[in-house]
């Protein structure tokens, strides 16, 4: 069995000092927490894996293609294979639970 603590991943992606930081690679799927500030902003592209989103803290707005939303914790969101995403208008600091299927980076492509 793998199990994990919130508190403990978060410490983990504080001592990696980077915004994304993976806790979690399978065949199938990989989980990983990705911390924005507040104000800051989303760097990220479209990713070539399906994705679920789980804000734990924080608060800000998720445009996914042409369409925003909200986030707060508890909020959940699903983002398809090469979808255009990003957060934004971050009012308070974003911890955020990102589960990839397959997992990340497992069907990029070299170009």
């Amino acid at each position: 069995m793998e199990a994990y603590e919130i508190d403990e991943v978060l410490a983990a992606h504080g001592q990696a000092g980077e915004l994304y930081h993976e806790f979690l690679r399978a065949d199938t799927m990989s989980a990983g927490m990705y911390v924005l500030a507040a104000g800051a902003e989303d760097p990220q592209q479209p990713h070539s894996e399906d994705e679920v989103y789980y804000i734990v803290a924080g608060r800000g707005m998720i445009r996914v293609d042409a369409e925003d939303r909200p986030v707060g914790p508890g909020s959940i969101v699903f983002v398809g294979t090469d979808v255009v995403h990003r957060f934004h208008s971050i009012t308070e600091d974003l911890q955020i639970l990102v589960i990839f299927a397959p997992p990340r980076r497992s069907r990029a492509t070299a170009g």
